[in-house]
């Protein structure tokens, strides 16, 4: 398991915990278990005593992970919002494996319809944290522009007319969302994985675990060359899988698939938990600094515009290719073209400020291609300690919401902790959990936004 899910794990913690605070600490919060549809648990937090913020309700869930005590819930409902936090049907494996967007966008409705049934709410906000920024910017966008909207030509899978009539939220907040489950599992690919069914033998020449192609277990720096060729035959392999999975989808149609419906889909190497195979999760002079100036958070609530850069370390030691459990891809084929498979160019690249060659719009797996087509109040928010900050800057500029914010916390880690490692002076980075919520909170009270 890797650092960050072990992170991960600490901070989900179960409601009994995520509660346990002095509570001379925090403003009482009240809990209720909601049943939002078969295998959909929901745990609607609010203030003890309602003010005039808990007409608002933030509803939260992420793409698979268990979600009922994730700290947003709790903090939201501290500062007068009413939080209703969702586990999709997909959570309880664990695994990040098993996504099925279209279901998942379902189980948003019924957590939508069952959070404006609640007394007194006037307005609900998405919240999508990491894989969530996926699933709720995709609902938002099928909400608002019906299902043309995730059916055009440009679309790798076409979504099914059952999502007709998604009732929209009033805003969407994406705080530290990744690219989208599409880009993720590109990003993830191994380029060093030769023949799809033998994950035990790799490519040296492309392997960013090989000291000879500068890796550090402390931290590495890739050549320019390694780069350009690890991101060459890692969009290549890309390309190929989805014509893999789209050319076993025409056996399934035609009856020459093993079932009638689906068939299992297993990728070497491709698993988008933490930081497996991200070039950029062991060099930190990849994806490093946004293009242009933006407002960045300081720990005393300053707020300074300037070119953001991160204060991240290292992750990713370890080549999980040739482990089955914690490296592959364990999906379907309709999952993964629905799910993982995104557009890629023959000039995908990154390097210290961002991504090229991706089709954002080639998939609703993908927050920068689906806030293109949203209107609603829009807040952007990265971590600058974490790699996936720099999502940010990309969703906002393709945001087409004439109202979007876009800022940064600084030291603030993906689940919005003070990154300790990376401070240089202890405490230097204060207390960013309580920094992101509260300039949430400022967000969602401004007057006239909603």
């Amino acid at each position: 398991m890797s650092a960050f899910h072990h992170r991960l794990r600490r901070a989900l913690l179960p409601l009994s915990l995520a509660l346990a605070a002095p509570a001379a600490a925090q403003t009482p919060v009240t809990t209720q278990f909601l049943r939002i549809a078969p295998g959909v648990p929901g745990v609607l937090y609010a203030p003890a005593q309602s003010g005039p913020k808990s007409s608002t309700g933030v509803l939260i869930m992420h793409s698979a992970a268990d979600y009922l005590g994730f700290p947003g819930c709790t903090e939201l409902a501290r500062r007068g919002y009413r939080a209703l936090c969702v586990n999709n049907s997909t959570s309880k494996s664990g695994a990040f494996n098993d996504g099925v967007i279209d279901q998942v966008m379902l189980e948003i409705k019924a957590a939508m319809l069952a959070l404006r049934a609640q007394p007194g709410i006037t307005r609900v906000v998405l919240l999508g944290h990491s894989g969530g920024g996926t699933v709720m910017s995709a609902y938002q966008m099928i909400a608002e522009g019906g299902v043309k909207s995730c059916q055009g030509a440009e679309k790798i899978w076409k979504c099914p007319d059952a999502l007709a009539g998604l009732p929209a939220a009033d805003g969407l907040m994406l705080v530290d969302s990744n690219w989208g489950l599409g880009a993720m599992t590109l990003f993830s690919l191994d380029p060093a994985v030769r023949d799809e069914n033998d994950a035990t033998h790799l490519d040296p020449t492309l392997d960013m675990f090989n000291p000879a192609n500068g890796f550090k277990p402390a931290g590495s720096t890739y050549s320019p060359a390694f780069v350009q060729s690890f991101l060459r035959a890692e969009g290549q392999r890309s390309r190929a899988i989805t014509a893999r999975a789209q050319a076993a989808l025409a056996n399934i149609a035609a009856g020459k698939g093993p079932y009638q419906d689906d068939a299992p889909f297993t990728v070497a190497g491709a698993s988008l938990l933490g930081g497996n195979n991200k070039l950029f999760s062991q060099d930190i002079t990849l994806m490093a600094q946004t293009k242009a100036a933006h407002p960045l958070i300081h720990p005393d609530g300053s707020v300074t515009t300037q070119v953001v850069k991160t204060v991240r370390v290292p992750e990713n030691t370890e080549n999980l290719s040739p482990f089955y459990r914690r490296g592959a891809l364990r999906t379907s084929v309709r999952s993964y073209l629905s799910t993982y498979a995104i557009r890629v160019g023959e000039d995908f690249s990154y390097d210290a400020t961002g991504v090229k060659g991706v089709d954002w719009s080639s998939t609703y797996a993908s927050p920068p291609g689906n806030v293109q087509g949203i209107s609603a109040p829009l807040l952007v928010m990265g971590m600058t300690a974490h790699w996936e900050f720099l999502a940010a800057e990309t969703i906002y500029d393709l945001a087409r919401s004439r109202d979007k914010s876009l800022a940064f916390v600084e030291g603030a880690d993906h689940l919005y902790v003070t990154c300790r490692p990376c401070e240089k002076v202890p405490g230097q980075y204060g207390d960013t959990q309580k920094t992101t919520y509260d300039y949430i909170d400022r967000w969602l009270s401004a007057p006239g936004r909603f």
